[in-house]
């Protein structure tokens, strides 16, 4: 069965693939410490919750949405016994300009495995009897956002019985079903996930199995990141478009990336820690400088990658335009530094596919 923590690579060559499944809603619960797409968030830390400044969009300042978390602890450190990377998004397509990161959010939490919120022990593997899931409420009594589960300090104004993040998400709710419910016409507060937020579905993980010819691939793969960034690093943008080369490296890349996933189509994650990324064009690859460092000085290294594959679940296709990307990276701080309960953001890079190009 396919495991739903993504444990470290042994070596920077072993790449861990996801793929989504269908799951119970108490199996993606907090305490299940479970990777997932789309519905709320589970928080891993029940205080000191990223604020609605923290998780709007940077471009039209709306709050960014829930888009998944992977669980990922690091053995070496007692304090990321537990930890869990969260990522956001905006879901305002005209928000998605071509290899801009500003609509994206991601943040790192951990805990050791002696905490204030969940057990020494790990949590057995079946449906408990007294299943508490109160999506308005976290253990610790902060209030969310009834809409997106977000942290929720405004009150609705009538009823006093729910919360939200901001208006914006109020307004949704009210439109939805909170109008019917707060006038008494519903009998009572539904916990229905919202059509508002992105499918919920359950993040497992299997290690990718290459062919022998595979493996040959995905060295020169490493070798050709290598060119890119040298590349880009003794160029200038305009050079580098006028040169015929770059056309021609662009159409490689683009080709390695398809073969490489062709084996396992469905895949809508990649994670190798400190590895690197499978890059879906030669055109806007971050050099070192691009990505800052951690707050603590740390580098930040890269650790995962989420796959265009995803967009066919998230429901997110309209007639005129959609949110989009060819592949979204996101780097983390190398020591996976210690900010006690906190979510510490951490860096996204989103690469767009080029011309005419399809997975």
């Amino acid at each position: 069965m396919a495991a739903s923590t993504v444990k470290e690579s042994k070596t920077n060559r072993e790449v861990v693939l996801g793929f989504l499944e269908e799951a119970e809603s108490w199996q993606l619960l907090s305490n299940q410490f479970a990777s997932k797409v789309g519905g709320r968030p589970a928080w891993l830390s029940q205080v000191d919750l990223p604020v609605v400044s923290e998780l709007q969009c940077e471009k039209c300042k709306l709050p960014t949405v829930f888009l998944l978390q992977v669980y990922a602890p690091v053995m070496e450190y007692d304090r990321c016994f537990h930890r869990t990377l969260f990522v956001f998004c905006c879901k305002t397509p005209a928000c998605y300009t071509r290899n801009d990161n500003k609509c994206f959010k991601v943040f790192r939490c951990q805990l050791p495995r002696k905490n204030d919120f969940y057990p020494f022990d790990p949590p057995p593997d079946e449906k408990p009897e007294q299943l508490v899931n109160n999506h308005q409420v976290l253990g610790s009594g902060l209030k969310l956002c009834r809409l997106c589960g977000c942290l929720g300090q405004k009150a609705c104004s009538q009823c006093h019985s729910v919360t939200y993040c901001c208006k914006e998400h109020q307004t949704i709710d009210w439109k939805h079903r909170h109008k019917k419910e707060c006038s008494n016409e519903a009998s009572e507060s539904s916990e229905e996930l919202s059509s508002f937020l992105f499918p919920e579905w359950e993040l497992v993980t299997d290690p990718e199995k290459l062919l022998a010819k595979d493996e040959e691939l995905h060295e020169a793969h490493s070798l050709d990141q290598e060119s890119m960034a040298c590349l880009n690093n003794g160029l200038e943008d305009s050079e580098l478009e006028s040169m015929a080369l770059h056309e021609t490296q662009d159409s490689k890349v683009f080709q390695k990336f398809k073969k490489r996933i062709a084996n396992e189509p469905q895949q809508v994650l990649r994670y190798c820690k400190v590895g690197s990324p499978l890059w879906v064009s030669a055109e806007h690859v971050p050099r070192e400088e691009d990505v800052p460092e951690c707050p603590c000085g740390a580098k930040r290294l890269f650790e995962f990658q989420i796959m265009p594959q995803l967009l066919n679940h998230l429901k997110v296709d309209t007639t005129d335009a959609s949110i989009d990307w060819g592949t979204v990276a996101i780097y983390t701080c190398a020591d996976s530094c210690d900010q006690g309960t906190k979510y510490s953001a951490e860096f996204i890079w989103k690469q767009d596919f080029s011309g005419d190009q399809a997975v």
